[in-house]
């Protein structure tokens, strides 16, 4: 009986966690959002984000390539921290723009602080 409170505290305690690190990304997003999208994405509606998620396929000369393409709607020559090695979190976030529904996914660092590249 008591190995099954302890998965249940366990289970109910990674879930919590989980949750902190979904918030904590997607506050990131929306300031980045903010920050860099023309008129402060005023003219963006119906913001969902998908589940966070963590990659190592991403690395130096991906960022790099990300940086520069940039993505529509957003302002050009973003200043970016210096990319972190190893993995990256990832959060796709959609959104209507002029009736048109449209998504980019934003790469954070480890603490989810900041975003290192979005496409």
């Amino acid at each position: 009986m008591k190995s099954r409170a302890y998965i249940i505290i366990g289970v109910t305690l990674l879930l919590l966690a989980s949750c902190g690190k979904q918030h904590n990304a997607e506050q990131t997003v929306k300031a980045f959002v903010e920050d860099n999208m023309e008129n402060g994405g005023s003219d963006i509606s119906d913001r969902d984000f998908a589940d966070l998620g963590t990659t190592k396929f991403i690395n130096d000369s991906l960022i790099q390539v990300m940086r520069h393409r940039g993505a529509p709607l957003f302002k050009q020559g973003i200043s970016y921290s210096a990319a972190p090695d190893g993995e990256l979190y990832y959060l796709r976030m959609s959104y209507v723009h002029q009736s048109d529904t449209l998504q980019n996914t934003f790469y954070l660092n480890s603490e989810l602080t900041e975003v290192v590249a979005f496409k």
